[in-house]
């Protein structure tokens, strides 16, 4: 089980990452160009201060994912940033589908149910403390 939460973190922390750096440092223009060819046309619609936020938070929880356990600095904060994540892919999924984008809201929800057994096993069974 435990294996398996490590690997769970680490795809979802390589995804946050890729989307984080893509979002914080991507010039907007080129962003919203590669969004209209892809269908994630959303950032069109949202400031480049918005949407770099998001990139900056989506590069906190790749961090939050795994540093505190393998640095075993309060490995607590990987279940938090897991539930953290799950309310973030609640917002993206509401956006997506604003936009009708529905294949994105089946993609937020596979990082929700990911990001879903990461905090459960975390706070559980395979909890950092127990």
């Amino acid at each position: 089980m435990n294996l398996a939460l490590w690997i769970v973190a680490g795809l979802l922390a390589a995804l946050a990452l890729f989307g984080g750096l893509t979002k914080a440092f991507m010039n907007k223009a080129k962003l919203d160009e590669l969004g209209a060819k892809s269908g994630g046309g959303w950032t069109m619609h949202a400031s480049a201060g918005f949407v770099r936020t998001l990139g900056a938070l989506e590069i906190s929880a790749a961090a939050g994912l795994i540093l505190p356990a393998a640095l075993d600095i309060a490995p607590v904060m990987v279940p938090v940033t897991a539930v953290c994540w799950i309310l973030l892919m609640i917002g993206a999924m509401i956006t997506h589908a604003r936009y009708e984008q529905y294949r994105y809201v089946a993609l937020n929800l596979v990082y929700l149910a990911m990001a879903s057994f990461v905090a459960w096993g975390r706070f559980g069974p395979d909890s950092f403390t127990g």
